[in-house]
């Protein structure tokens, strides 16, 4: 009378015809459908796919039907068609490099403040530097930055360049950024009090980023004002989803790390 047993067969995916089909192209960051590993794609051929993570890692996966998961959501990757187009653009607007293979990590790097913005880092200047050869690693906050730059030891071929939240004058993060001085070393900053914030309203489809009372922890009161029925975790999936391409991101972050990619990579004077 009540047909199959709902809970009979795969449940947890959707139904056949269902799961979107994806060309895996360079720089796509997807995760396998088991969630064990999350990168970039830099290969693809007809039967399988290498992904790359933020560490240089490696790992090929056959080219299953739902085999990944993009933004958290089940997806078939396929072998990308030949662009007959013009120079194909990565996601922050440079020329694709196409066909090269990461070069090895320089010792100098970019440290940001937590996760989340390492993840949007990655998502937009992902191509660049890996071309380049750059690790963005994040801090988990800017509290002891200055024995943090002490310990990298910053030097001719191992600069070190920081991007940190809310530097505006007069806050924490200023108070805090202006104990770390050096010709190897550059600290800089967006005005806004958490990365999310970098993501134009627009691309959410809200007309602007809400006010947050004092003594309120923000990303918890930008959930709350918005209705969103969502924890932090989901909510930057939501946000980072919505990213696609540099002309998503405000002009604060954009000249910021365009900034800190330049003096890390910037050839080191003899001396």
């Amino acid at each position: 009378m009540y047909g199959q047993d709902v809970l009979s067969g795969d449940w947890r995916r959707p139904g056949r015809g269902k799961i979107p089909e994806v060309p895996a192209e360079r720089d796509l960051v997807v995760e396998d459908a088991e969630g064990r590993f999350c990168g970039a794609v830099v290969a693809c051929d007809k039967e399988a796919v290498t992904l790359e993570d933020r560490f240089g890692r490696r790992r090929v996966f056959p080219l299953a039907p739902a085999g990944f998961l993009l933004e958290g959501r089940p997806v078939t990757l396929v072998r990308p068609s030949e662009d007959a187009g013009g120079p194909r653009r990565s996601a922050s607007g440079s020329i694709a490099v196409e066909g090269l293979r990461a070069r090895v990590a320089r010792e100098s790097r970019i440290y940001v403040e937590g996760v989340h913005d390492a993840s949007l880092v990655e998502k937009i200047w992902g191509h660049d530097l890996r071309v380049e050869g750059v690790v963005v690693e994040f801090l988990e906050g800017v509290d002891d930055l200055p024995a943090i730059v002490e310990e990298f030891a910053p030097g001719p071929g191992r600069r070190l360049g920081v991007l940190v939240d809310h530097l505006v004058p007069g806050s924490k993060e200023s108070r805090i950024a202006s104990q770390v001085s050096g010709s190897d070393v550059l600290i800089v900053g967006h005005p806004y009090v958490d990365i999310w914030q970098a993501v134009k309203p627009s691309v959410l489809g809200i007309p602007s980023w809400p006010a947050v009372p004092r003594g309120v922890p923000w990303k918890e009161g930008v959930i709350a004002a918005l209705g969103w029925r969502m924890d932090p975790s989901e909510a930057w999936r939501h946000i980072l989803g919505r990213v696609t391409a540099y002309t998503d991101l405000e002009p604060e972050l954009l000249g910021r790390v365009e900034e800190l990619i330049d003096f890390v990579t910037e050839p080191c004077e003899d001396g």
